[in-house]
């Protein structure tokens, strides 16, 4: 057995040259944003806990008296105002880069690949810059809604992120898309959980109220900063080379897909030939439901995922964990262990398993982690909730390397990105929807908004169930056919 079937990432990266690895170009930007998701949470508290603070002095004693504490009154008006902060801020992020995101797919695909990439990191410097001015001046919270609106003129993470699976889609061949895709979530997942661990040592290093949090802000720009003009005059576009074509065997050793996905393309024949098992005249069309089905488990799953952790940053913050500054650093970094464990599911389960049962795989995963934290109490329970979400990346990784295998390498930006504008609506909705659920209930039972995304996760393995038999029925044919 050579070294590139012992190790999957050193054989890929052996035949790429050094600056066409987009692997610096995500891991400073994801410790940039892991930085920044960590001080925007901890800024935004302690400025409304001032303000709370501040307006409940205000009040006539009478007004306390009549209150069951203080205290929780306090945390209640700090968590609806951290709660109505982030409806906005989502709403901005989320609609300002529709329009942007596309053109730039189009333009990446026309011109240059690497116009969505610097466009979109260029956005996020700016964003990350705003809130290191909002600390260093004392500006109002709500200079920066301006700032990550200018991140969405600039295409936001829709645009940089759809590049980002273009160009490594590039970089890599149509067997090894799968683990090449995984070992970049890989990559940002390292990346993010060095940053969470950082983050809450980082901001109480500047110890004055009005600096607080200005070492972590800078450290953000800075990681930014070198992500920005990395791609913009390092970073090169991969360049496939023409290879003879082999035999084929019957199985792929490294997807382990028996008629799975690459068999369902009926304009690419070597595509259908790597099973053996050519498509029927008649199924020309099967390759669009399965898009179809594949975009509706994408969304179904991502609304989950979109809420748990949208409400997981409100939750920690209340009782009853009440989690201080390092606590929200180190939780934030257990939500990145899920890019390494998920990149050796990948490694395991596509030797063993088509795509579609590491799909459910991850669903059930993420469900399981969601239901168990409705009834987290302790710190501990939390941990246990996140340690069940370890395959939690697969399927949205795993639909992408499938859609990948079913559209031409000429429409990747424009595909990618309409997929990540998906998403990118669904995580709109769903955190304004998510936000005013977890204020209507979180007096009454805080784990609610948990156990809709539990339900929601096992739901999107209805489509995906679709999607495998019908994959059983086209094979079946095919032998049939055959004989």
């Amino acid at each position: 057995m050579g070294p590139e079937a012992t190790s999957p990432c050193r054989g890929y990266l052996s035949r790429l040259q050094v600056r066409t690895w987009i692997e610096p170009v995500v891991a400073s930007t994801q410790v940039a944003s892991s930085l920044y998701d960590a001080g925007l949470l901890l800024v935004v508290k302690e400025s409304f806990a001032a303000r709370a603070a501040s307006n409940h002095s205000a009040r006539p004693a009478s007004n306390h008296s009549a209150s069951p504490s203080p205290r929780d009154a306090l945390e209640d008006e700090q968590q609806k105002a951290i709660s109505n902060f982030y409806i906005i801020y989502n709403l901005v992020m989320g609609l300002t880069p529709l329009l942007p995101a596309f053109g730039l797919g189009w333009l990446s695909d026309r011109y240059h690949r690497k116009i969505s990439v610097c466009v979109g990191l260029l956005g996020l410097l700016l964003c990350r810059l705003g809130l290191l001015f909002k600390v260093l001046w004392d500006w109002p919270v709500e200079v920066l809604y301006w700032a990550v609106g200018l991140n969405g003129l600039c295409g936001g993470t829709s645009a940089y992120w759809s590049g980002v699976v273009a160009l490594g889609s590039l970089g890599s061949s149509e067997g090894r898309r799968s683990v090449r895709l995984i070992f970049i979530d890989l990559i940002m997942g390292l990346a993010g959980f060095c940053g969470s661990m950082v983050s809450g040592h980082l901001f109480q290093q500047t110890s004055g109220q009005p600096w607080r949090g200005l070492v972590l802000t800078a450290c953000s720009v800075s990681c930014a900063s070198f992500a920005f003009f990395y791609s913009l005059l390092v970073l090169k576009v991969p360049q496939l080379e023409a290879k003879p074509r082999k035999a084929p065997p019957s199985v792929d050793t490294v997807s382990g897909t028996v008629g799975s996905y690459r068999t369902l393309n009926p304009d690419e024949p070597e595509r259908q030939s790597v099973v053996g098992h050519p498509l029927p005249p008649r199924k020309a069309k099967p390759p669009k439901t399965i898009i179809v089905l594949l975009f509706l488990a994408a969304i179904l799953y991502d609304m989950a995922v979109v809420g748990t952790v949208d409400v997981m940053s409100l939750f920690v913050l209340r009782a009853p964990l009440h989690w201080n500054q390092v606590q929200v650093g180190y939780g934030m970094a257990a939500g990145y262990v899920i890019f390494i464990t998920s990149f050796l599911g990948v490694l395991l389960f596509s030797r063993c398993f088509r795509d579609t049962t590491m799909i459910t795989i991850g669903m059930v995963s993420f469900g399981s982690g969601a239901f168990l934290l409705t009834f987290v109490k302790y710190t501990y329970m939390f941990y246990i909730a996140r340690a069940v979400m370890l395959f939690a990346l697969i399927p949205i990784t795993t639909i992408r390397s499938a859609m990948s295998k079913l559209i031409k390498d000429s429409s990747y930006g424009k595909v990618f990105v309409i997929l990540q504008l998906s998403l990118t609506l669904t995580w709109v909705v769903t955190s304004t929807l998510y936000n005013e659920l977890y204020q209507l209930t979180m007096e009454k039972f805080v784990g609610t908004c948990f156990a809709l995304s539990s339900f929601l996760s096992f739901l999107a393995i209805v489509p995906i169930g679709i999607v495998a038999y019908k994959q059983a029925s086209w094979a079946k044919h095919a032998d049939v056919t055959e004989k």
